[in-house]
């Protein structure tokens, strides 16, 4: 099933120009920054030696990608029953050791929308302890932070606030224009493991996989039609137990696509990330969608973005993504 997932999405990467509304046929050009939140695993598993082999499989794939990738970590997942954990901090170090960046998720995943400005600062500062000191180990600076949710406050004043305090500790933010529901597809893999039903592991890879492509396409037509061209696009993904065996399918899939896989900081050097963004809403979307709702685009201009499978939302227990 999956190798005909990738034959009919290769004829996506055969697809000659795209016009947007106003006939202009965009750059061809196509970059993209992958990034994976909720490190060291984003997972229902609990035991370190599930982390440490989704986290060595997850790793191999990057590294033999020979991928940019950048990780945003959750410090409070370091901790078993209030103690540090050395085995869990050795796969934030694994990261580093394979030569990629770590960046600031918060402590607790806490979300701005819902708590305090200054409860939600210390948590960041809470969060940099040992992620902080790997980094400058290694001679590295921890400079990127991950909003959890994508939640950046429900007024313009408090994300303003927030990013004054960031600017003051030396982040930058790290946006998303490329969101998806990678984290449904893999409670519904995982709850599948836990039921031993090894075809209905199968059938949620099978999805999850085509899945992802027709997430691209869709943002780059937002990118289209609210730049003109192909931005440099920032993925967002999740350290969770379907990607180890798959990922390295999605890269093939994008390259296929004629992406190039850039840095986080190289993506934030396209002109696109300076705009204008008024959102406040509960949501956690897409920075593109963002910027498409500053611009007070028409409703229908969001209809056609791909969606997770029914039976992928029922077996992972979820109502809506």
């Amino acid at each position: 099933m999956i190798r005909k997932a990738l034959l009919i999405l290769l004829l996506y990467s055969l697809a000659g120009p795209v016009a947007n509304s106003r006939g202009v046929v965009a750059n061809e050009r196509r970059e993209v920054a992958i990034t994976f939140d909720d490190l060291p695993v984003a997972s229902m598993l609990q035991d370190d030696k599930s982390w440490k082999e989704i986290t060595r499989k997850l790793l191999n794939s990057i590294t033999t990608n020979k991928l940019p990738v950048i990780g945003f970590v959750n410090e409070t997942k370091l901790y078993t029953d209030n103690r540090l954990d050395p085995d869990r901090v050795s796969l934030l170090k694994a990261w580093l050791d394979a030569g990629l960046e770590l960046g600031n998720h918060s402590f607790s995943h806490h979300s701005l929308n819902s708590i305090a400005l200054s409860d939600y600062e210390a948590d960041v500062l809470r969060g940099e302890e040992i992620t902080g000191g790997l980094m400058t180990e290694r001679g590295k600076t921890l400079r990127y932070f991950r909003h959890p949710f994508l939640h950046t406050g429900r007024s313009i004043e408090t994300r303003q606030q927030f990013e004054s305090f960031l600017r003051a500790h030396g982040y930058t933010v790290a946006p998303v224009t490329i969101d998806n529901s990678d984290w449904i597809f893999a409670r519904a893999y995982e709850n599948a493991r836990a039921a031993n039903d090894a075809r209905a592991m199968q059938k949620v890879v099978a999805a999850y996989v085509p899945y992802i492509m027709p997430k691209f396409i869709y943002f780059d037509s937002e990118s289209r039609n609210l730049f003109d061209r192909n931005i440099k696009q920032i993925l967002l993904l999740h350290a969770n137990s379907i990607h180890p065996a798959h990922f390295g399918e999605i890269v093939a899939m994008l390259r296929s696509r004629g992406y190039k896989f850039v840095t986080l900081g190289d993506a934030l050097t396209d002109k696109a990330y300076a705009s204008t963004d008024t959102f406040t809403g509960p949501g956690g979307i897409s920075w593109l969608d963002r910027w498409a709702l500053t611009r007070r685009v028409p409703p229908g201009f969001f209809q056609k973005e791909p969606r997770t499978p029914a039976f992928v939302m029922k077996l992972a227990g979820v109502d809506s993504e």
